[in-house]
């Protein structure tokens, strides 16, 4: 194989995952509402990417069940039930405070240089705050005890529930507004978990990353 044909490998890859990452989120902010049709073409000239790259990250997509293909009606987003979100955040609670618990167990000094920052910065956070703002903070808080957890096998499926769990969240969210987190409670919890694991608190990290998935659970029951 010449080094051309590894470079353009290398960058179909690279712009195949871009491809599926923006798609992905779209689906998951519901900018692309569940029962969109997804046209190649359309994708193509909004994204500015070849037919490979697309046709890569649909697949991806429809593996984490994101859209439907179908061969006589085309490529949809796929629809949400909202009791679902029960049942994910049910695998989440349990598998999220584990993960919890190896952060905490696994820190380097490093990454509790990485935490501290990041505490400092959740205390400074003020609102008001955007729904989408604050589910992002949320997202990369949990993302980074998934990357200090050291298990890319647990990273992955917590990724991916996470993933489904926020897309059926901004469905619910707009349909029962009293589902919106306040700020000053996941500010709250996340500086709480962050402390726990940079201490190496590993029984108190898992505790309070159970309760934080918990609790939102149970607000979720009362509504749906």
């Amino acid at each position: 194989m010449s080094a051309f044909e590894v470079d353009y490998e290398a960058a179909e890859s690279t712009l195949a995952e871009r491809t599926y990452i923006r798609l992905r989120d779209d689906i998951i902010t519901t900018l692309l509402p569940p029962g969109t049709l997804l046209r190649e073409a359309e994708i193509m000239k909004r994204m500015d990417v070849g037919r490979t790259p697309v046709r890569e990250a649909i697949q991806r997509l429809q593996y984490d069940g994101f859209v439907v293909v179908s061969a006589r009606r085309g490529t949809f987003v796929s629809k949400i039930d909202i009791n679902d979100l029960t049942a994910v955040y049910e695998a989440r609670a349990r598998i999220e405070s584990w993960a919890t618990r190896l952060a905490a167990e696994r820190l380097r000094e490093f990454e509790r240089q990485e935490a501290r920052q990041l505490i400092d910065e959740l205390k400074q956070t003020t609102g008001p705050m955007a729904l989408e703002d604050i589910l992002a903070l949320d997202r990369r808080v949990h993302r980074f005890i998934y990357k200090v957890a050291k298990n890319p096998f647990l990273s992955d499926t917590l990724d991916h529930y996470h993933n489904l769990s926020l897309r059926i969240l901004y469905v619910a969210m707009k349909r029962f507004p009293s589902l919106v987190p306040r700020l000053e409670d996941v500010l709250h919890d996340q500086v709480l978990m962050l402390e726990a694991v940079c201490k190496g608190d590993a029984d108190e990290a898992e505790k309070i990353a159970m309760a934080h998935v918990m609790s939102f659970e149970s607000e979720v029951r009362k509504v749906i």
